[in-house]
């Protein structure tokens, strides 16, 4: 599927309307869908067969880990007869998959390693695919991840790497990379992932998405404990900001539809194209990393440029947008490593799992069980004093942009050919602005700005206060329609 320059405007429902067929059927808005399959305009039989079609067209991009037909055609045929030619009033789109991390009933969940290659069919679902379901929802599969969903590229030894629709040689990103390929294609209208240190916002600055990381404990069906070891949380992928609402709202009440974020989201977007006045936030901007001074923090011209361009378009909608220079002292990569890495001794693998692994989740699980139980636990309490000494920095403004990657995705196997600890660096290095949020516990939203010459996607973060994911969205969905001019 073809994807335009700009940033599409909120309520484009229609990308292609000249498109024909099951493509131009795809081609509809996560939001326009379902207020089709509500009038009964489509079935989700025939909604599920063009997405498994689309899925087979666009097999080399290596978005699915596995692709379950049967299984999603059994579940539209359901949906269909119990709703006849009237879908579910609480279903936000047809059709989506999950990362190969998430628990699906009858699905394997291999977390993209051959340890766990024969692992049998999941018995019940996780909480966000059980919510999902509830709502109406029809699975195709599992989407591709970075091994134990560890790195920020979507590649393994067990299936095909997760490719980039805006050019296949390049990375989609990790570790939502297949979600993002899948949804960046055209296959899905949006789709869940998880952010452990932006496993969400990086893919979607990769392939041109709007991706949420909510903030720590938002979502019922996320771990709630107020503490930088709890890092990873659930959120949406989609075209649009609006779609990414939608989706969101889903995640956060099983209630009708339009939920309260998607309500606000359209309010704030009426009340801009009014030209009256929107609600007005300030906006600290900044280029500076915790990973500096440790790691060279060097961002390609297309980031800076984004940047401006965002920062430039906010204050001509009257936001009050200034310079932010935090400091971040010198601490956190050490830090963040040993906390992030630590994270594995908590899975239920062998103890002879290094020798069935991957180099890079080999090294990081004999590190982790070197460290010892002392040093994580001392790593963990200075990066509780380093979030409260940032939280109350990023206090004195209500919104803090930054960019969301310094540099165009590399080429597929750039990083697997690297040694593990220089893999780690350069990581850091592509992705400097998004493992911060997720120690802070904040919410933060990436969102498109513009392409380059290459078609390249090029994105800038938003970072909200805490408990502020719903007027964040809307603030993001006042940017994309200043984008769209």
């Amino acid at each position: 599927m073809q994807t335009s320059d700009a940033a599409p405007a909120a309520d484009d429902d229609d990308r292609t309307p000249s498109a024909p067929g099951p493509a131009r059927l795809l081609d509809r808005s996560a939001v326009r869908l379902r207020e089709d399959l509500a009038a009964g305009e489509l079935s989700a039989r025939e909604v599920t067969e063009a997405a498994l079609a689309a899925a087979q067209a666009h097999a080399d991009l290596g978005a699915f880990a596995l692709l379950d037909a049967e299984g999603a055609r059994t579940r539209a045929a359901e949906l269909d007869a119990a709703h006849p030619r009237v879908a579910p009033r609480a279903v936000p789109g047809p059709h989506t998959a999950y990362k190969d991390l998430i628990d699906v009933r009858g699905m394997p969940t291999r977390f993209g390693s051959a340890l766990l290659a024969d692992a049998p069919p999941a018995a019940q679902d996780d909480p966000l695919a059980l919510r999902l379901r509830g709502a109406g929802t029809v699975t195709l599969g599992k989407t591709t991840v970075p091994e134990f969903g560890l790195d920020s590229y979507s590649e393994n030894l067990v299936t095909a790497p997760a490719r980039n629709p805006l050019d296949p040689t390049r990375t989609a990103g990790g570790s939502s990379g297949g979600a993002a390929a899948a949804v960046a294609a055209g296959i899905l209208p949006f789709a869940p992932g998880s952010d452990g240190g932006g496993s969400i916002r990086i893919p979607a600055a990769a392939c041109g998405l709007v991706g949420l990381k909510p903030g720590r404990g938002e979502l019922p069906m996320d771990e709630h404990a107020d503490t930088v070891r709890n890092l990873t949380v659930s959120g949406p992928l989609a075209h649009t900001v609006e779609d990414a609402a939608l989706l969101y709202d889903v995640m956060l009440t099983p209630e009708g539809l339009p939920g309260r974020v998607l309500s606000d989201l359209r309010r704030t977007v009426e009340t801009a194209r009014a030209g009256d006045a929107v609600d007005v936030r300030r906006i600290g901007v900044t280029t500076a990393s915790p990973f500096a001074p440790d790691l060279e923090i060097s961002l390609a011209r297309p980031a800076v440029t984004a940047l401006t361009k965002a920062a430039a378009a906010l204050d001509a909608g009257g936001h009050a947008v200034e310079d932010l220079s935090p400091y971040y002292g010198e601490d956190y990569h050490r830090d963040f490593r040993t906390v992030w890495t630590a994270g594995l001794l908590r899975a239920p693998l062998p103890e002879d799992a290094e020798a069935h692994v991957g180099a890079v989740a080999a090294h990081f699980l004999r590190t982790a069980r070197a460290a010892g139980r002392a040093e994580i636990d001392d790593a963990a309490h200075r990066l509780e004093e380093w979030s409260r000494g940032v939280r109350a920095q990023f206090a004195a403004v209500d919104v803090v942009m930054t960019p969301v990657l310094a540099t165009a995705p590399p080429p597929v196997g750039h990083f697997l050919a690297m040694e593990p600890e220089a893999n780690y660096e350069a990581q850091c290095a592509f992705t400097p602005y998004t493992s911060m949020v997720n120690v802070l516990g904040l919410p933060a939203v990436a969102v498109p700005v513009l392409r380059d010459e290459r078609g390249l996607n090029w994105s800038v973060q938003l970072i909200g206060r805490p408990g502020t994911s719903a007027p964040l969205l809307a603030l993001a969905a006042h940017l994309e329609l200043l984008l769209a001019g």
